[in-house]
């Protein structure tokens, strides 16, 4: 995926905004630049447009949202900003976090009531990390949904999406000038598109196993469960370009995947009181501290597996997830009537299997402190029937990558901006900081949908401003 000279090329036509990728990213990009008085277009490799965001719960965390007022919400980008910084442990960048946190609500307001994207907010539980309730998803809770909603949003603003577009070449002048990219449509055949500005929203390296095992070696051979196609072109071509690349090391992953059906199950199983247990029928973490760092402790566990456990009030709770019902469609679930049939099920001893439930029990009511630093007193106990889901550690998608400034601009090494390159969602770096710990819920899909209106504006703005338009920005 090299950077080639630009000089002699001749472009077969020419765009003003050209965006590579068509998930979440890459269609908010295209509406932010259609509504700014740019027609853009759609670079997508695959034959239907997807992503990431296709396989994600479709969960994009937004603050001070009309959403969350009509429900009384009284959340804040101060607090927003803050759950952010809290997690990444003060190692996210600040101005990063609080742009995209301010940008998030608007963002919001801006899908659901000019573009018509379907959104509700999720209610009943808090992911780990949230102070507010903030999360914004389809109604089935799935990223397939939010995927339909743009990609409706899209064709209604007439935005050109062209799928089967692999681009394979960009080309740059001597001062890193973006002028065109080379495209291999799927018969082998290719075409020069040229640009007046070019917008990386092509996720992250999650797909390239040597980019992995280079950078987050402890996610080597673990189940890939993001989109194949996030090759880490964007990163690499930055990197050709003398952009600045941080937090390589940083990623999401997820310790609840059922094994083998590679379905999610929702974490809010644990966050309202459920738990997980190994092969020996123990638990061996914190589940509270985070779906994302849980992958590795899965991983760790004999086999690479372990037991997601929960009662009927749980089940109720994620029934309506799309996700949840093709797990037990797919005989991911199993269900018992008391401790002994679980321990059955489950293939763990009965003894110790009753005792991890007393041992829970007495945390519940505060006999005793769990080692692992949980807290169980603010959730019922669990009460039979039980529920059992298989599950191993998953990477979902990395979080590091180019660094940008608040207006989505790619940053050489020195802190510059790259004349016409913009980049968000997986392609930039992201604001979990350099590990997996760092992840918030939703930080994906934050980066995705608030840089993603972020750069499609500002890429706009800048071919308007070459065409002497002035633009306000807002």
């Amino acid at each position: 995926m090299p950077v080639l000279p630009a000089d002699g090329q001749v472009y077969d036509i020419a765009i003003p905004v050209l965006i590579i990728g068509a998930g979440a990213s890459g269609l908010v990009a295209a509406l932010a630049a259609k509504d700014a008085g740019i027609d853009p277009v759609v670079l997508e490799r695959d034959l239907v447009p997807r992503g990431s965001t296709a396989l994600s719960s479709g969960m994009i965390p937004a603050c001070k949202t009309r959403i969350q007022q009509e429900k009384g919400i009284a959340d804040s980008i101060e607090t927003m900003v803050d759950d952010i910084m809290r997690k990444s442990c003060g190692q996210a960048d600040s101005k990063i976090v609080e742009a995209m946190c301010r940008a998030s609500g608007p963002a919001i307001d801006w899908l659901t009531q000019t573009h018509g994207v379907e959104l509700t907010l999720v209610e009943g539980f808090l992911y780990p990390g949230h102070s507010q309730l903030r999360m914004h998803a389809p109604i089935s809770r799935a990223g397939v949904d939010l995927m339909r909603g743009l990609s409706a949003a899209a064709e209604n603003a007439s935005i050109d999406i062209m799928t089967g577009a692999h681009v394979i070449d960009l080309f740059a002048d001597g001062a890193g000038h973006i002028k065109g990219v080379r495209i291999e449509r799927p018969d082998g055949a290719t075409e020069l598109i040229g640009c007046k500005a070019l917008v990386l929203a092509c996720n992250g390296f999650g797909g390239n196993a040597d980019m992995v095992r280079q950078y987050i070696p402890e996610m080597e051979g673990a189940l890939y469960f993001g989109h194949p196609g996030n090759q880490g072109d964007a990163i690499l071509w930055g990197q050709a370009l003398g952009a600045g690349v941080q937090h390589l090391g940083s990623y999401q992953g997820h310790g609840s995947v059922s094994h083998p059906h590679g379905i999610l199950i929702s974490w809010a199983l644990m966050m309202e009181g459920g738990f997980q247990l190994n092969s020996e029928g123990q638990r061996f973490s914190n589940e509270h501290d985070g779906y994302s760092e849980q992958a590795q402790r899965v991983l760790k566990q004999s086999g690479d597996v372990a037991w997601n456990i929960f009662d009927d009030r749980l089940r109720e709770l994620v029934a309506g997830f799309k996700d949840y019902e093709q797990a037990e469609a797919h005989g991911a679930v199993v269900k018992a009537q008391c401790i002994a049939k679980l321990a059955q099920l489950i293939g763990v001893s009965e003894e110790r299997l009753a005792d991890t439930f007393d041992e829970i029990a007495q945390f519940a009511s505060g006999r005793r402190q769990d080692k692992f630093g949980r807290d169980f007193t603010s959730n019922p106990t669990l009460q039979a029937p039980y529920y059992a889901v298989k599950v191993t550690g998953s990477l979902f998608h990395t979080q590091g990558g180019l660094v940008i400034n608040s207006d989505a601009c790619v940053l050489d090494a020195d802190g510059d901006a790259l004349p016409n390159l913009f980049a968000s969602g997986g392609a930039a770096c992201g604001v979990s900081g350099p590990q997996d710990w760092g992840y918030l819920s939703g930080n994906g899909l934050l980066s995705a949908v608030s840089f993603g209106r972020i750069a499609g504006k500002s890429a706009a703005g800048l071919v308007l401003s070459s065409m002497g338009v002035v633009t306000v920005t807002g």
